[in-house]
């Protein structure tokens, strides 16, 4: 299957089968913003469960917090978002496209083969960036959406927080900013989760939550958006234990991905440069997916130092070091994190999952999601719609709910049936006939193998519970 045409496909399953619509879309939709249909939000919530199982149910030593999405002014402060979270922009006048410095520097260097902006004595980071744009002289180039000449801006810079204002009056002492990231409300409640769950070094503290940044260029429908949501864990250790404890904790995160059912020759593990280090971190290392647009980070592993505790500690005047008592030592605990996109995740177990078959003549999507996280584990269906089989199937999914998501299905050939099941990823079907009327027996079939085999409704509870167990 063409890369070009898998994400034309997703785009349209999603939107056909109640994955996942454009916002306000009757209303002509929202940039870059998305709704969660039944389905979508299912899937959501299930690859949500199977990450917070994994990051602290499996774990002694990780705890959860739910921290707000208003902050005080002066956590971004301290973060260094009010000042350094920008990226350099350029407009063209003529077409009114907007470019990040970063894509425009991107064609230059392709251009100029250069592999890093130091090729050129131009320095990274923002700074570099416009400097970059005045080297290149991009305001006498050709824009590349339009091809008029001359016609770029000179670059700015544009902060990318979602500023609003709190209180009934608008003005600068209300200002407070919608957070373009989870992690802050870990640090600045490190001391009140750290006592009142009586942890000790090392430990975790792991969140769900929307995120919001003003993103110049998003796309790649909803690869990069303005509003998201991150599953991040923030992990506490000694000073000196930085470096294992990252190397650990991107060997457990990699293996995350196989166990959730994406195949590991789409992953790869990318070591940042020390060009390419954020300012906080000593190490990092990114988790790619190869996407049909190329391989983009899928999470990040960062061993942040003390960066973060230190900013929090100087600006808000808090001791934050952490005292261990049997030694006597102080000292401001170093973090590794682990940061994905829930969203970003869910449009790769999709991509990954979506295949094409043929079965009787006929074209077959199937969305191979590993069952533990499909929107829905079973369709229950009558061969027909009469002589008590409608009966039998309701009281078969009433018994099956406890345990699963179920759905019913009595319109059309069971053939037909099965398809539309196996297009949402639902991995077994039910189909009640004649002979349940005989023995009690239903067919149980299996998406992936196609296996159809004679089970008893009354197994059919354990059944299932056993398979989703596997």
């Amino acid at each position: 299957m063409a890369k070009e045409n898998l994400m034309d496909k997703i785009v349209s399953l999603c939107k056909r089968r109640g994955f996942v619509f454009q916002s306000s879309e009757i209303y002509g939709g929202l940039g870059s913003c998305w709704d969660y249909g039944p389905l979508g939000i299912e899937l959501k919530n299930n690859l949500q469960n199977f990450w917070w199982r994994e990051m602290t149910q499996l774990h002694d030593n990780i705890v959860g917090i739910d921290a707000a999405i208003l902050m005080h002014p002066r956590v971004w402060e301290a973060s260094g978002h009010v000042e350094g979270f920008v990226d350099p922009l350029v407009d063209c006048r003529q077409c009114k496209t907007r470019f990040k410095a970063q894509d425009l520097i991107g064609q230059w260097r392709a251009k100029k083969k250069l592999d890093t902006l130091a090729d050129a004595d131009i320095p990274e980071g923002s700074e570099g960036d416009v400097a970059a744009l005045r080297v290149i002289r991009w305001g006498d180039a050709v824009c590349p959406n339009c091809g008029t000449h001359g016609s770029l801006t000179a670059p700015r810079l544009f902060n990318l927080m979602f500023k609003t204002f709190m209180g009934p009056v608008e003005e600068a002492a209300s200002v407070v900013y919608l957070r373009p990231e989870t992690a802050q409300g870990i640090y600045v409640n490190y001391l009140n989760i750290m006592n009142t769950a009586r942890l000790k070094i090392p430990f975790g503290i792991a969140q769900v939550g929307k995120a919001f940044r003003n993103e110049i260029t998003p796309g790649n429908f909803i690869f990069r958006t303005r509003e998201f949501e991150q599953m991040e864990m923030q992990f506490f250790v000694r000073p000196d234990d930085g470096d294992p404890w990252l190397e650990k904790w991107r060997d457990e995160r990699f293996e995350f991905y196989i166990k959730l059912g994406i195949r590991k020759e789409k992953l790869r593990l990318h070591q940042h440069t020390p060009k390419e280090l954020a300012h906080y971190a000593k190490a990092a290392y990114d988790i790619e997916y190869e996407f049909p647009f190329g391989w983009q980070e899928l999470e990040g592993i960062h061993n942040r130092t003390d960066f973060d505790l230190r900013r929090h500690a100087e600006y808000s005047g808090k001791d934050l070091t952490y005292f261990v008592e049997e030694t006597r030592e102080r000292f401001v605990p170093h973090i590794i994190e682990t940061s994905a996109g829930l969203n970003r995740t869910l449009l790769v177990v999709l991509l990954d999952a979506y295949a094409e078959d043929t079965q009787e003549g006929e074209l077959r999507t199937v969305l191979r999601l590993n069952p533990k996280i499909a929107p829905i584990k079973v369709g229950v269906f009558s061969l027909v719609k009469r002589d008590g089989l409608l009966e039998v199937a309701d009281r078969i999914a009433q018994d099956l709910r406890p345990v699963c998501s179920v759905f019913i299905d009595h319109q059309g050939s069971i053939g037909r049936r099965y398809r539309r099941m196996d297009e949402i990823g639902t991995p077994w079907g039910i189909t009640v006939d004649y002979q349940t009327l005989e023995d009690q027996t239903v067919t149980l079939r299996d998406r992936d193998t196609l296996e159809q085999i004679r089970v008893n409704t009354v197994q059919l509870p354990q059944i299932i519970r056993e398979r989703l167990a596997d």
